[in-house]
């Protein structure tokens, strides 16, 4: 894997602390201190306050072990869900991912649709069946 990119908002309504420390349980132990996170100020589209919060994770070790929490992580039910639709999370040798933020807040690893952390770990390889692969090798997928 060449890199990752993590992303998730700050609303209004959200304490942007909680929000780090969800991405930060997203991440491996070994790598909280290494990984800086951005931030950008951004306006919704009524006038709200957003953050944004993103960061690029390169590195052989850090990347794989990243997968590794994710892949221990999540439920066999989500790991099911996503091979059933794992053609529609596959791009050019992306994989995307939604974790609940929430549930990251609190040491748990879940896929969601509503306001996640959105991840998207880049593949040297292409292939749609390569990073299949690739993901059955770490676990993410049965």
């Amino acid at each position: 894997m060449a890199y990752v990119e993590m992303r998730a908002f700050a609303h209004a309504t959200e304490d942007e602390a909680k929000v780090m420390e969800a991405l930060h349980n997203t991440l491996p132990t070994e790598s909280i201190g290494t990984v800086n996170f951005g931030k950008t100020s951004l306006t919704g589209h009524y006038g709200n306050p957003i953050v944004l919060f993103e960061a690029r994770i390169k590195g052989r070790n850090t990347t794989q072990a990243l997968l590794h929490k994710i892949s221990s992580g999540l439920s066999i039910m989500d790991k099911q869900f996503l091979d059933s639709e794992i053609q529609q999370h596959i791009d050019k040798g992306n994989l995307y991912l939604r974790l609940d933020k929430q549930s990251a807040y609190t040491n748990e690893l879940k896929l969601c649709q509503i306001d996640p952390i959105r991840l998207r770990l880049h593949f040297k390889k292409h292939g749609t069946e390569e990073v299949v692969e690739i993901c059955r090798e770490f676990g993410l997928l049965p």
